[in-house]
């Protein structure tokens, strides 16, 4: 008897430092995203191996840890490596200075036999950082710009363009998010809502004021509105749409896969739904003219992406409700795709075809 207690002592110990490392493993990983849902977990689960009378096998534990926490920092670390395209030619500016904004890094992606004054398009794209090489790349996967767009572009299927990859940084979610969405909130709730931790409209003055002039400068490209465009996905379509009604004098078309229309997980004081709601009467209020721009949105339908489609359909029923017509907005949905480049590549052609089809 004594025997089988120790047996089962033993066994549920090993169960709770395999469940701390377990827990400490997606504590690191999702932690960029996802740290409302796996801090509580963890803490749970230290908590309990503190309290419990096996503390002999504490000190084991957070060996463990320590081990995992190094392992995932290796995986999860910031690449240094320069990307590398297998068609056209990129151009990167370390250090990009900003009055607006944290200084990063804007790359260039110019198709082949480009030269500075020929007549190209400009898409201008966020997570600049993920598009163009998954060797550089934190998670291994990119948008495939160079071989995507360089290929539409020499099969004259599309329009030749430039593409202008702007870099996030640890402001991500502040600086992709629609300030003033804010004014739509109920005003009872409205004084609850971080508003000086919002920097999207900031964000937008750092591309339209200082990235947009520099490229045009530099590159001589097209800079008339139907020339200009900007894509970008997740946050990165929340802040597109919201360019392009803030400045539908500057951009005459925007893509957005896979917007983060629920607003989930981002907080800034107020409950997702809220944000929800408040950005669909922003878009109301503030869309262009009818048909004066191409609008193109999308959406899957795992990961993240299986949460978006009732917020997607109220976006969808703004423009159709204010006579937007099926030649300037597009909304499309991707059965099995999830919430990852590999995905945004996979279907990166309609938004292309829609914006710069010839």
């Amino acid at each position: 008897m004594h025997n089988d207690n120790i047996a089962t002592i033993n066994r549920e110990t090993r169960e709770s430092c395999e469940t701390f490392l377990f827990n400490s493993f997606l504590l690191l990983f999702f932690s960029a995203n996802c740290e409302n849902i796996f801090v509580p977990l963890w803490a749970q689960t230290f908590v309990t191996m503190v309290t419990s009378k096996k503390k002999k096998w504490l000190w084991a534990v957070l060996l463990m840890t320590a081990a995992a926490i190094v392992v995932a920092w290796w995986m999860l670390r910031p690449s240094n490596k320069i990307p590398e395209v297998s068609i056209g030619k990129l151009e990167r500016f370390v250090g990009f200075e900003s009055k607006f904004v944290s200084p990063r890094t804007v790359s260039v992606w110019l198709p082949l036999g480009y030269a500075p004054g020929d007549s190209c398009d400009v898409i201008y794209m966020h997570d600049g950082q993920m598009l163009f090489d998954a060797n550089a790349t934190w998670n291994g996967q990119e948008w495939q710009i160079d071989e995507i767009v360089g290929q539409l572009v020499g099969d004259s299927t599309i329009r030749r363009c430039i593409v202008v990859g702007i870099d996030n940084t640890d402001d991500r979610l502040a600086e992709y998010f629609p300030n003033n969405s804010m004014l739509f909130l109920p005003a009872e709730i409205r004084d609850k809502a971080q508003s000086d931790k919002l920097q999207g409209n900031e964000y937008l003055q750092f591309i339209v004021e200082e990235v947009k002039p520099f490229i045009e400068r530099r590159y001589r490209p097209l800079t008339g509105r139907e020339h200009t465009f900007m894509m970008g996905s997740s946050m990165g379509g929340l802040i597109s749409l919201y360019a392009l009604c803030e400045y539908p004098q500057v951009f005459g078309g925007v893509a957005c896969l896979s917007s983060h229309l629920s607003f989930s997980h981002l907080g800034f004081g107020i409950e997702s739904e809220q944000w929800a709601e408040a950005f669909r009467d922003y878009v109301a209020a503030h869309l262009p003219e009818v048909n004066s721009s191409l609008v193109y949105m999308d959406h899957g339908t795992e990961d993240f992406d299986a949460e978006y489609a009732p917020y997607q359909k109220r976006i969808d029923s703004v423009f159709l409700a204010s006579g937007w017509d099926k030649q300037h907005y597009m909304s499309r949905v991707f059965e099995g795709h999830e919430h990852k480049e590999i995905f945004w590549a996979k279907r990166l052609e309609y938004p292309l075809l829609f914006l710069l089809g010839r």
